[in-house]
């Protein structure tokens, strides 16, 4: 039996694994290359040397220019007989290489790889730089839901009816992992890569549909979202929260205002709607290219209003998802360094983040309106401010508020292994109730949101949430200690 036909059989079986784990869990690094003027004998003795059946072919500058895999040179041998030894890497290797990000979950690399009847797939990180290979004999062992209807159609979409049946699936797909044991946190993390997948597919036919009618881009552009879906942490009410840099010109603005809008009414019409705060790439604060970024940081930083760090609050959970990568990543890093150098600002960052009240009364009841407590507002936003302030103090990259944290505990313990442990699972308890009461209200046609029922929970859950609620209260105490540490 062939190792396609294997995986093909596998993944009929119905298992949640592939939407636990990350392609970096089993992809093998790092991605072995071969120059492209390398002969079969050469390439046949790299494999066998690597023992690997595949390699990224690269040319005289270092660029991977092409892939190719044991099957190529077999196909060589038998179509030019003899004759097949006097050709290069370049001559038999497929020229476009298709890749997945280290960071994606394995139920999209199953879905890529059978649609494209693969056997081995690049992996890139977050800056698009080949860092490994996914092999289908990897996969063998890892299964997923019947169907991959999500896997399946992101990559071929073409329209908003495309990317809306994506979505749609989401409910149904927290329901599961919840049911199977999952943390709220992996679940959050699972939703936020398909609403990435999503705007990286929208940005994708918009590109596609500019360069049609002989617009296409001007100068490389990457496509960022912001706040929750850069975190990680979305749950089932998404809004767009989206940004564009590029290496273009002030001139080149036209382009990418165009690109923005449709951008922004793609994903509209697919169910994540525009983003009431208007942080999307349409508007002109929220696209730019690197000099203009810089001048807009530095801007927010240096007048540090209510606005600037509203937009800050957004701007700093950034998360490149389609175009030229390195572009967002970059100016992640230097807009971190900027916040880093300036400790006025990160100062009113903390008085900004200790202005947000956990949702719980001075005699330990929780504040409800209208008979809910307002989990968002009242639970994660102090968590996920306060965790962003101490990031940025010392210099964290992540952008994941678990991640924030841990980092923050392990700089020469800033916070105690107490309270850090407490931290992450209030932020699992308060994502849990949240999403637990998304699915209960999609289930009967209402409007989700982060407000609970708190007559709904069971008693040992509004136990724990009062006492998660009423740790928070101490993260201002352990921002300012944060930021007063010596570097």
């Amino acid at each position: 039996m062939s190792e396609t036909t294997m995986m093909s059989e596998m993944l009929a079986v119905p298992d949640l694994e592939p939407y636990r784990r990350r392609v970096g869990d089993v992809m093998r690094k790092p991605a072995q290359q071969i120059p492209e003027d390398a002969g079969l004998v050469q390439i046949a003795q790299r494999m066998a040397q690597e023992q690997c059946g595949a390699l990224l072919v690269s040319n005289r500058f270092g660029q991977q220019i092409g892939i190719l895999t044991e099957r190529d040179i077999t196909r060589a041998l038998a179509r030019e007989g003899d004759a097949s030894l006097k050709l290069t890497a370049r001559d038999i290797m497929t020229a476009n290489v298709v890749a997945i990000a280290e960071s994606a979950f394995l139920f999209r690399a199953i879905g890529r790889m059978r649609r494209l009847n693969l056997r081995y797939l690049p992996v890139t990180d977050d800056a698009g730089r080949f860092t490994g290979m996914l092999s289908a004999r990897a996969l063998l062992q890892q299964r997923a839901l019947e169907g991959q209807v999500i896997a399946d159609e992101l990559d071929i979409a073409q329209n908003a009816a495309d990317l809306a049946h994506a979505r749609s699936a989401l409910p149904e797909l927290a329901s599961m992992l919840l049911a199977e044991g999952s943390s709220a946190v992996a679940i959050a993390a699972v939703i936020s890569s398909i609403y990435a997948d999503i705007t990286a597919r929208a940005a994708a036919i918009v590109e596609a549909k500019l360069t049609a009618e002989h617009e296409p881009p001007p100068a490389p552009w990457c496509v960022l979202i912001l706040g929750s879906g850069g975190r990680g942490e979305s749950l089932l009410t998404p809004d767009q929260d989206n940004a564009i840099i590029h290496a273009g010109t002030t001139e080149d603005d036209g382009w990418y205002a165009r690109a923005g809008e449709m951008l922004a009414d793609l994903l509209n019409d697919a169910g994540i709607p525009y983003c009431k705060g208007g942080v999307m790439a349409k508007n002109t604060a929220w696209r730019g290219n690197q000099g203009q970024w810089r001048l807009r940081v530095t801007d927010w930083i240096r007048r540090a209003s209510a606005e600037a760090l509203l937009n800050v609050d957004i701007f700093y959970d950034l998360k490149p998802v389609y175009g030229a990568l390195r572009l967002g990543e970059n100016l992640r890093n230097e807009a971190l360094a900027a916040a880093r150098s300036s400790p006025l600002f990160l100062r009113l960052l903390a008085e900004q983040a200790a202005q947000i009240h956990p949702a719980i009364g001075l005699f330990g009841r929780l504040k409800e309106k209208d008979g809910r407590v307002d989990l968002k507002l009242g639970g994660l936003l102090p968590l996920v401010s306060s965790a962003r302030v101490m990031a940025l103090k010392l210099g964290v990259g992540a952008t994941g508020t678990g991640d924030r944290l841990r980092a923050v505990g392990s700089a020469a313990h800033l916070i105690g292994e107490d309270d850090l442990s407490r931290l992450i699972d209030a932020q699992e308890l308060i994502l849990s109730l949240i999403l637990r009461q998304q699915i209960a209200d999609i289930a009967a046609g209402e409007k989700p949101g982060s407000r609970v029922d708190p007559d709904a929970l069971r008693r040992r859950d509004v136990t724990r949430l009062k006492a998660a609620l009423k740790h928070l209260e101490l993260l201002p105490e352990m921002v300012q200690g944060v930021l007063t540490a010596r570097s």
